[in-house]
Parts: C-alpha cells; structure tokens; sequence
C-alpha cells in the first residue's frame, strides 16, 4: 500500500508539472491515497471488464481530487497525461523485471526468484520521471517552433526540419534580409560572404539566394539562406529559421 501510494504521488506530480495545474501538494497527497488504498480491493475477485472499470473510476477520482474538476476537456487531458506516465514508468519496470529476474535458455524465461520492483520504485522511479517531465516541458515549450521547410535553388528542392531560433537575428548589412541556416547539404555556384557576431565571436559566413522557400506550405521568395560549417545542436533539426522570416 505505500509503494502503490509513492507510486501514484510521483504519477501525478509529473502530471501536475507537466500541465502547470499549480495544485497543493496536500491535494496531490490526497489523489495518491486514493490510489494507496484502492489495492485492498484488488484481492476481491473481479472479471476483465469489472476490474477495468474499477481502475478507471479510481483513476478518475484520483485526479478529481488531486486536480480538481473544471471541465471535460480538462479532466480528460489530467487522465490521458496521467496513463500516458504510467504506461511509461510501468514498461521500464516489466523491462528491468524480464532483465533480472529472469534467465533465457533460447526462447525460454525462468523466473530466477529476484524481483527488483521495491528498488526500482524507491531509487529509480524518481529518476525516470524527472527525465520524462524533463522532455516532456521541453518538447511542451518547443513543439510550436518546429517547421516543415522546403528550398527551391537550381531547379532541384530541399526538405528541412527547421527551428525557429529566436537568437537567429542574421541579416544582410546592406539589405537588412534576414538570413537562415542550414547544415551543407546544397551544392552553390554562386555566393556571397556576410559578416556575422555571435556568442563565440565574428566571422563571415557563406551565403546564396534561394529561388524561393516553403514553410509549412507557406511561399517566400527573395530569401537569403547562409550555410553552417558546424552540425546544428538540436536533435532532428539541420535548419534554422530566422524569426523576422515569420513577422508578418
């Protein structure tokens, strides 16, 4: 009953986190109590579809009390954000299980007598949220800021994963263009140098015209595009968009 309560407070914690609910701990406390005790009812004997309803309505009242109701849409989002953690948290657990508690012989598993599920909930369950809310606030905050873009140069076109990088202020001296980068991957016969400031001092870097560039299905033309000698450090991403490309 107290790891099913420790269990449960860390589930809905990271919901609260991950959503900003900006609730009391009390009442998160309360949510995971709910949960605690609801273990008692699981030694009645229940079918398949009566103890899926069961953990639902529990799980229902569990974010009741932890969130609060305001409407559907909110409840709904507070559960599906809930499951989603559990589904994550539970499958390290039953990867850990099958790793050390059970020996393979070819295709078979013997149970070896060693089940890491107390230590896993007291040492590691933190850890697995902490990198869960993590990536999940990350990818919360940027997931707006990620474009589908297409450049058109010499008859032949390019797909990029873009980023809206609000630090990419780049533009041409003379035209006051803005200017977005991308990683090489565009043979250019003609270009241009522009001078540039950065966090790791000046330099000039290599510039062509593009035909024209589509973002998110969206036409520009008359863009200046400037080619990175370095890999861009986000995961996924070799473009970076400039945000006075987008003002308007």
């Amino acid at each position: 009953m107290i790891l099913n309560f420790f269990f449960d407070f860390i589930l809905l914690l990271s919901v609260s986190i991950l959503l900003r609910r900006n609730v009391s701990i009390y009442k998160i406390m309360g949510g995971a109590f709910i949960g605690g005790i609801s273990i008692i009812f699981l030694f009645i004997e229940l079918n398949n579809l009566t103890l899926f309803f069961y953990k639902l309505i529990i799980s229902i009242l569990m974010i009741l009390i932890s969130f609060g109701y305001k409407n559907i849409k909110y409840t709904f989002k507070n559960i599906l954000y809930l499951y989603t953690a559990s589904i994550i948290l539970g499958g390290f657990l039953y990867f850990l299980n099958v790793e050390f508690a059970y020996k393979q012989y070819g295709l078979v598993f013997i149970h070896q007598g060693l089940s890491i599920n107390v230590i896993f909930l007291i040492i590691f369950c933190p850890i697995i949220i902490y990198i869960y809310v993590k990536q999940g606030l990350w990818l919360k905050n940027n997931y707006s800021n990620y474009y589908k873009v297409i450049i058109f140069y010499d008859n032949k076109k390019y797909l990029f994963n873009a980023f809206l990088d609000t630090g990419n202020n780049l533009m041409v001296p003379l035209t006051k263009k803005p200017v977005i980068l991308i990683n090489k991957k565009i043979q250019v016969d003609n270009f241009f140098y522009i001078p540039y400031q950065g966090v790791n001092g000046k330099g000039i870097i290599k510039c062509f015209k593009a035909d024209k560039i589509e973002i998110n299905k969206t036409i520009k033309k008359d863009i200046i595009v400037g080619l990175l000698d370095e890999k861009i450090k986000i995961d996924g991403v070799d473009c970076l968009l400039n945000k006075k490309l987008l003002e308007g």
